[in-house]
Parts: C-alpha cells; structure tokens; sequence
C-alpha cells in the first residue's frame, strides 16, 4: 500500500488497530483529544491502555493536541502514569489530525483522537470522517516533517496566538 484514501469504521482498524504493533515511536498529533476506548484481548479498554503497553516495550510516544483533555482522558492518564512515560505537548494552533508510526506508516484526515473520530462508536453515533493512509517514504516524511516542525517549536516565537498557550514550547 502506497496510498490508501478510507472513511468512518475503517479509521478503526486502519489507524488505531496498527498503533499497538509500533516497535520504536509513535506520534498523534490532533486538535480535540478524549478518552477513546479500543478493543484489546476481547475486552474494551482506554486507547491509553494500548500506549501503556507500547512504553513498557520502550516505543516513545508523542502527543500533540489543541486543548486540554477532558476528565475521564485526565482519569485514564493518570491511572497509567503517562505523565513520566511518553511526551507531550499543547499547542492552541494545532488542528491537523496525524498519526505516524515507526516512520513508514502515516494517517493524515479529518478524525480527532476521540471515540467518535477514532475510536469503537458503531456506525450509526461516529463522525463521518475521512483521511489518507500511506506508506510512501516521500509523503510520511512530508507528514512527519510537519509534525516535527510544530513540537519543536518552529512557530512558536512569531506566533500571534500565544496568548492562549497556558505551555508554550518555546
């Protein structure tokens, strides 16, 4: 697969399903960001139980977001201690939604890291959401290049909405 265009339960298994098989990093970047629940071991689980794991198999995890979680993603947060297990960061001006795993794989759409973007929600309560998977080194590096630009901090000194950045990164 080179490029693949998929909508709405296909983001599921498309994009989330592959996360918990990433062997060095993952990155999800996403405006809007809850507590997400995932199939794992014929159970349902907090999509954090999936990042859990992943650090415990030393893959680094990084994510970026638009706006604080809401309390039930805080809860799940907590309970897996990921504050001192991936990085993470707040940046008011992101609204791209991204996932990159490993550097060969990359989800570039509309589908926020939440239950009814990403997430197991049937057919009938989930967003109607589309996006681009590719495996395309030139198009993950475009993807990841963005991405990085943004958490390191390119923007941040020229940016005019700093103001609502309660954690600048620069």
């Amino acid at each position: 697969m080179s490029l693949k265009f998929i909508t709405n339960n296909q983001l599921y298994s498309e994009v989330i399903e592959p996360v918990a098989r990433a062997r060095s990093f993952v990155w999800i970047g996403t405006a809007d960001i809850k507590d997400l629940h995932v199939h794992k071991k014929n159970k349902v689980v907090s999509f954090l139980s999936v990042l859990n794991d992943l650090t415990q198999k030393n893959v680094e995890i990084r994510l970026l977001y638009a706006k604080e979680p809401g309390v039930n993603f805080k809860k799940s947060f907590d309970q897996y201690k990921l504050r001192e297990k991936i990085e993470y960061q707040l940046c008011p001006r992101v609204h791209f939604k991204q996932i990159i795993i490993d550097g060969t794989f990359a989800y570039s759409g509309s589908a926020n890291l939440t239950g009814a973007g990403l997430g197991i929600k049937s057919d009938n309560t989930r967003n109607f959401e589309a996006g681009l998977i590719t495996t395309n080194p030139h198009l993950v590096d475009v993807i990841m290049r963005q991405f990085d630009e943004v958490w390191m901090g390119k923007f941040c000194k020229a940016c005019k909405r700093r103001i609502f950045c309660k954690d600048p990164i620069l």
